[in-house]
């Protein structure tokens, strides 16, 4: 099946529940660096992280691992993220079951990082197919 993915910005876009086989296609596509936001075992397609590392570093991606619940972000968690968009070579893959996670850190991460403007983060998302309605608190103090 054709990995889907959608563009939050340039050279950062996001996909729902990758399998390990799919970094190929990542790398294939022009990938350069992968975020993974599922905890381990979460799901039946992501028992655990080990073999998605290996395997992205055996063809020779970056891989970043910020396991998160969904809608419990912490600082730590969106500084991960923002560091991660900052340091690491682009284009940029995030992904967790059904990409909301990783839209919702994004937003997190450039609203922290560069105060983006909040319309632009939610036109990005809702193109991408996420609300970010029920972060907008959030994402309007990030940088109270």
């Amino acid at each position: 099946m054709m990995m889907q993915t959608q563009p939050l910005e340039a050279d950062v876009e996001i996909t729902s529940s990758l399998t390990v086989d799919d970094l190929e296609q990542a790398k294939a596509k022009g990938f350069k660096t992968v975020i993974c936001n599922c905890k381990p075992g979460e799901s039946a397609e992501f028992p655990d992280e080990d073999t998605y590392r290996q395997k992205a570093t055996d063809i020779g991606l970056e891989w970043v691992h910020i396991p998160v619940t969904p809608g419990d972000y912490s600082q730590a968690d969106v500084a991960a993220f923002a560091e991660a968009l900052k340091q690491l070579p682009r284009p940029i893959l995030a992904f967790c079951r059904t990409g909301k996670r990783a839209t919702h850190l994004w937003a997190y991460a450039k609203r922290n990082n560069e105060q983006c403007d909040l319309a632009e983060l939610f036109s990005a998302a809702k193109a991408a197919g996420f609300d970010l309605e029920a972060h907008r608190q959030g994402l309007e103090n990030q940088n109270a």
